[in-house]
């Protein structure tokens, strides 16, 4: 026992080292026992260098001690590293960049997108988003201005006329033979300002279009695309100036002064003038939200993928389509509107759900001989459908019903446990967004009717169908899958700097 004891204190004595405290403390076990030792405490550090060490007298360390100590001095073995996902194959244009986000590669945040300028060249300027998206605001404007100016029978004057040539009109003559030049005034400002206005619309736009496609040629400001599409919208512009000329024209034939006639522009005509002021707004209002959130997929690649990833899962397949349908159907529904409010079919029937005695007019009010045109009756359906009040007002119930009923089907089918697991939060708020501007809608319709359309009420109501228009437009455009910015998202990602490897430590 004493040659036991000798021989440990010889070998702790024989060592001299100095601990490394960095060691020391993260081993405390590496440490000999001292109260084996009974001497003064002397750590050492295992890991010190091989150089420092001097051979002990062999026979004096127990092997029990010595195999200790060697097991102590050992290096602790690396945990081996976590097995991460395993990438998937490469099998659509989203696998390589799912994959080398899946393995943990630390990129830099990406450059910031310049506001003034396109990302890569693969997406218009932010500026002229803005551009576009005032456009249609101004659009939606004109469209609720215009729809005053109908209630007030505004538009029924000549383009160039004034008091004398308005009181050569069949307005005048059978609706405001007492009118005086003050009265005149009023209504005649609301037609005037509405040309002026839709003047001012054709104008601002062109020049904007002239300004972004001179700033493409300098630093790309505009893609050839967008460029293409904006050119078509101004070609539509000029078309509508001159639908609603050929409107209001309609409304000065001399047929209108015959008795029972009443003075108003063809319903065809204003529905047709209605169909390209909401066909325009639609054209501004996606293209500048598309430019948006392309700059914005650009902006945060590693977001775009799991949005792209989400939005082509097979549970949104149908979702999709249906949302496109209901976009449609909202459009067929505000142009029967549009045929209730040339025809005045709202200034009867003035109960809901009733029209009369039941939920529909009877078969012979419904179809009647008197609107068809021809002897043998092969006209009698589609007029009565188009220029009959009673009918047209009961077929623009019977949309409008079908637009609540597929709106409120299509939310709930969105919250299905397989389509609500998978569908992103922007799709949801979308379709939360749509069911709201749709009741909105239904109670301004019914109140309009009751109330035999008071000013107000029409125009809120008109205004009410452009917003659920506007709610299924972004709803079906939250849906779609931007396939041609995949590549470009691509491109931005292998772009980014390859992850850095930190340098050994020096000792």
């Amino acid at each position: 026992m004493a040659t036991l004891l000798v021989g440990f204190g010889r070998a702790a004595n024989s060592l001299r080292l100095t601990a490394r405290p960095s060691v020391a403390s993260q081993c405390p076990f590496l440490f000999v026992p001292q109260a084996v030792l009974r001497t003064t405490p002397r750590p050492f550090s295992i890991a010190s260098k091989a150089s420092t060490w001097k051979k002990p007298h062999a026979s004096a360390i127990p092997t029990s001690a010595f195999s200790r100590a060697r097991s102590f001095s050992s290096s602790p073995s690396k945990p081996e590293p976590k097995s991460g996902p395993k990438p998937a194959p490469p099998g659509s244009p989203l696998g390589a960049l799912g994959n080398k986000i899946r393995q943990g590669e630390h990129h830099p945040p990406p450059p910031p997108v310049n506001d003034n300028a396109t990302t890569d060249g693969h997406t218009t300027s932010k500026a002229f988003a803005i551009f576009m998206l005032a456009s249609a605001a101004s659009v939606f404007g004109i469209v609720v201005f215009g729809g005053l100016t109908r209630l007030t029978e505004s538009g029924q004057e000549d383009w160039e006329a004034e008091f004398t040539l308005y009181k050569s009109s069949p307005e005048y003559a059978l609706l405001n033979p007492h009118m005086d030049l003050e009265e005149f005034k009023k209504i005649y400002f609301m037609e005037w300002f509405h040309r002026v206005w839709g003047r001012f619309i054709g104008v601002s736009y062109f020049a904007g279009l002239l300004f972004f496609a001179a700033r493409r040629r300098r630093s790309a400001a505009l893609t050839r695309p967008m460029f293409y599409g904006a050119s078509a919208v101004l070609l539509g512009i000029g078309m509508q100036g001159f639908v609603g000329w050929w409107m209001v024209a309609s409304g000065l034939k001399d047929d209108l002064f015959a008795p029972g006639s009443h003075p108003r522009v063809s319903h065809y005509r204003l529905t047709i003038h209605l169909a390209m002021a909401f066909g325009i707004y639609t054209a501004m209002f996606l293209m500048g939200a598309r430019v948006l959130r392309n700059r914005s997929l650009l902006g945060k690649p590693e977001e775009a993928i799991k949005l792209i990833t989400a939005l082509q899962r097979p549970e949104l397949k149908t979702l999709r389509r249906l949302a496109n349908a209901l976009a449609a159907l909202v459009f067929l529904t505000a142009m029967s509107g549009a045929l209730v409010a040339g025809l005045d079919a709202g200034l009867i029937y003035n109960e809901f759900p009733m029209m009369g005695n039941g939920l529909a007019p009877p078969m012979k009010e419904l179809f009647d001989k008197f609107y068809s045109r021809k002897e043998d009756g092969s006209d009698l359906w589609w007029r009565n459908i188009l220029e009959n009040p009673s009918t047209v007002q009961l077929d623009h119930r019977i949309l409008a019903t079908t637009t609540l009923c597929a709106v409120l089907a299509l939310f709930a089918y969105s919250r299905t446990g397989r389509i609500a697991a998978v569908m992103p939060m922007s799709v949801k708020k979308g379709m939360t967004g749509v069911v709201h501007l749709t009741l909105m809608q239904v109670v301004l319709g019914i109140s309009t009717l009751i109330y035999m359309v008071p000013i107000p009420l029409g125009a809120l109501h008109q205004a009410g169908s452009l917003l659920v228009l506007t709610g299924a437009l972004g709803l079906a455009h939250r849906l779609h899958i931007p396939k041609r910015m995949i590549p470009h998202i691509e491109k931005r990602l292998s772009g980014m700097t390859k992850p850095t490897v930190n340098p050994p430590r020096k000792h």
